[in-house]
């Protein structure tokens, strides 16, 4: 193994010289908390809902996915450049004798915040949902809008 690894040793595609001491660190810590009893960290849950963010010339659009998220659920409110979309998901409680193998989907409450690159018009945003994406319409507000110029020679 020590030869292997002076043989390797830095491979090609080694970019980070500290990325071994980061992997050493995290062994480490592993280590120490099996020694003291301790359970490893729970795994922290991702950003919910994941979102895309693009435009066009005349609006923005937000694309939320919430499977299983009840439009009644849901709170989406617009400011001049920003977009809150915030909830709680529910997830039907199973039997007592249930005995999980995996568990990843997770009931509560959720929000995120997202500030758009220019201004909006807020008398104008839409808000629809198909197959459980939701998808909101911001409309550019006029200030915001690119316009042609004609340049004229002489």
């Amino acid at each position: 193994m020590i030869l292997r690894k002076l043989n390797d040793w830095p491979t090609v595609d080694w970019r980070d010289p500290f990325e071994e001491f980061g992997r050493m660190r995290r062994e480490m810590d592993r280590l120490a908390n099996a020694f003291s009893g301790r359970m490893p960290r729970e795994r922290i849950a991702g950003v919910f809902p994941l979102i895309n963010l693009t435009e066009d010339n005349d609006n923005f659009y937000v694309r939320a996915e919430l499977p299983g998220v009840n439009a009644e659920d849901l709170d989406i409110s617009v400011t001049g450049d920003g977009l809150s979309i915030s909830g709680e998901r529910k997830i039907p409680s199973e039997s007592e004798q249930a005995k999980y193998h995996r568990r990843e989907r997770e009931a509560g409450k959720f929000s995120r915040v997202v500030t758009l690159p220019s201004q909006i018009d807020t008398n104008k945003v839409k808000a629809s949902s198909t197959d459980g994406v939701i998808t909101v319409t911001m409309p550019k507000s006029e200030a915001a809008r690119p316009k042609q110029i004609t340049v004229k020679s002489t």
